[in-house]
């Protein structure tokens, strides 16, 4: 897909061409792996935004118009994925052709288990910010454990299938992370 007709060329393809079928990685410039280049990432992102918005395309055809809306919705998925950690892992063990089985398999380490259990009292007991601020304290210490290993497991020891139970384990830290910050807002109200 291209945006410009043969009359002139539109400012986004004068300089750049993209192939939507890229893989997220390949679009913004990145190598695939886990473990990637959050300024580079941010940078890559902001010039093709640049160049592609619908605001530079306010005045063209339709086409344009269409293209520039179906590039700006494929940049910001592929944006988002891999800014997010538990995001960028799926896609990578996927695109490897791993199920990361988070619908369908819920089957996990007793000791993993426990730790769940243990969270979930940890946050039914947090009556006050500072419980919650400890319980958040050692989420991000978890989650940061968590990434390390994901690391090791994706880009240095190339274990995708080693990787699934990690990600695993990442995703339920990520949605419990949510469940903090709603308790968060609980007090406030």
């Amino acid at each position: 897909m291209q945006l410009g007709g043969t009359g002139g060329a539109s400012p986004f393809f004068i300089h750049m061409t993209l192939n939507i079928a890229q893989d997220h990685f390949s679009l913004f410039g990145l190598p695939s792996a886990y473990v990637l280049d959050a300024v580079a990432l941010e940078r890559s992102y902001r010039e093709i935004q640049a160049r592609i918005h619908p605001d530079r395309f306010v005045n063209s055809g339709a086409a344009e118009k269409r293209a520039s809306m179906q590039w700006t919705t494929r940049v910001n998925e592929a944006y988002r994925t891999l800014k997010d950690p538990v995001l960028r892992a799926k896609y990578l063990l996927e695109r490897a052709g791993l199920d990361v089985g988070f619908e369908t398999n819920t089957a996990m380490p007793p000791a993993f288990l426990m730790r769940q259990l243990e969270l979930r009292e940890s946050l039914e007991d947090a009556k006050d910010a500072a419980s919650l601020d400890a319980l958040s304290t050692q989420l991000a210490r978890d989650r940061h454990r968590l990434e390390t290993l994901l690391a090791a497991k994706i880009d240095a020891e190339k274990d995708l299938p080693g990787a699934v139970g990690l990600l695993r384990e990442l995703q339920f830290l990520s949605r419990f992370g949510e469940e903090v910050g709603g308790a968060y807002q609980a007090l406030d109200e």
